[in-house]
């Protein structure tokens, strides 16, 4: 593949409800001659995440809005092919920002190179990447799990999910996953170590989640809202602590949900049961604990405390694709696309 282009893939329209083949559009464009400092990219693996869905919307959100016409955002990893940066030869495998796209130029102060003697290059897209520190952030600074605690989390087989429940079993809680399907559910207690794992989908999902907290809930790390928020905080107890990551049951909505307003009783637990709740975006724990992650977590997922699962998709042209299946709870763990 030549490497003074790069295939992309980009916005073509906003979508409505969930993202379609006509969201999106492909084009091949010239990269720009290297200059001093920067490097040029082969993108080996793309991350696909939730965040994302928001990024297509226009609507005022923590980021921009990608524009229309413009390059998917995502992270990448890769190698670097040529170097104009004094730190970075060719060979490095790096993590950048660099999009859902075959190659790149970039600065090479925006790129960092991947020590991969321990652990695979794309773990830094996932269990040690945005996603794993996410999942430690939000658990560890809002949540703070205390021993025999009850630690229930949604969307527990995704890559923030998985790794809430085991960094709470290592502080010593009981750890409950609610995930889509009873084999992501049996997943949760046999791959991953929770003391329970339930299936939203299963008819009797309230009996079953009363039984799995019979002391209540202390900690809930919220990542889908809708019927399972429902259903959770109706077993919240007095100073319980709800980090909020995500709301993906709601990301393609087009309308309000039906029934009754259910804002004020949540609002009058809030109060009576003296409950905090916290949403959080992971960059603003970076400069005080992304060091910490990094050595906590790279030492427990090197000695197999912390397990994680990657689901890869082979093919840039197959990123749409499995972008729209991701918000459906298609994917089993950190969902990839493997780009070169």
């Amino acid at each position: 593949m030549s490497t003074n282009t790069s295939t992309q893939i980009r916005l073509r329209e906003r979508p409505v409800g969930e993202p379609s083949a006509d969201t999106f559009e492909t084009t091949t464009v010239d990269l720009p001659e290297l200059e001093d400092g920067q490097v040029l990219l082969r993108v080996d693996h793309l991350s696909l995440d939730p965040y994302m869905r928001g990024r297509l919307s226009d609507a005022e959100s923590y980021a921009d809005p990608v524009d229309v016409g413009a390059l998917m955002v995502g992270g990448t990893v890769g190698t670097v092919l040529d170097s104009r940066h004094p730190g970075l030869a060719e060979g490095d495998e790096v993590l950048s920002y660099s999009g859902w796209q075959t190659h790149a130029v970039e600065d090479g102060s925006a790129v960092r190179r991947l020590d991969t003697s321990t652990n695979p290059a794309t773990t830094a897209l996932g269990v040690l990447g945005m996603p794993g520190f996410t999942a430690y952030a939000g658990l560890l600074q809002i949540g703070r799990p205390q021993p025999g605690e009850t630690v229930v989390v949604a969307a527990a087989m995704g890559p923030v999910g998985s790794a809430v429940g085991q960094i709470a079993k290592l502080k010593g809680a009981r750890a409950v996953g609610i995930a889509g399907g009873p084999d992501k559910a049996r997943a949760l207690t046999e791959d991953f170590g929770f003391d329970v794992g339930l299936d939203h989908r299963a008819d009797d999902f309230r009996e079953q989640l009363a039984a799995a907290v019979p002391d209540g809930i202390d900690v809930y790390f919220e990542n889908v809202a809708g019927p399972v928020l429902d259903a959770v905080r109706r077993h919240l107890n007095l100073y319980a602590r709800i980090p909020v990551c995500g709301l993906v049951a709601n990301y393609n909505a087009t309308a309000a949900p039906e029934g009754p307003d259910k804002m004020p009783g949540f609002l009058g637990q809030i109060l009576t049961k003296s409950l905090t709740v916290r949403g959080f975006i992971q960059s603003e724990f970076v400069k005080e604990h992304y060091k910490d992650f990094l050595r906590e977590m790279g030492q427990w997922v090197a000695d197999g405390d912390v397990r994680y699962r990657e689901d890869v998709v082979e093919g840039l042209d197959r990123a749409a694709e499995a972008f729209a299946g991701m918000l459906r709870g298609a994917n089993t763990g950190k969902l990839l696309v493997k780009v070169s």
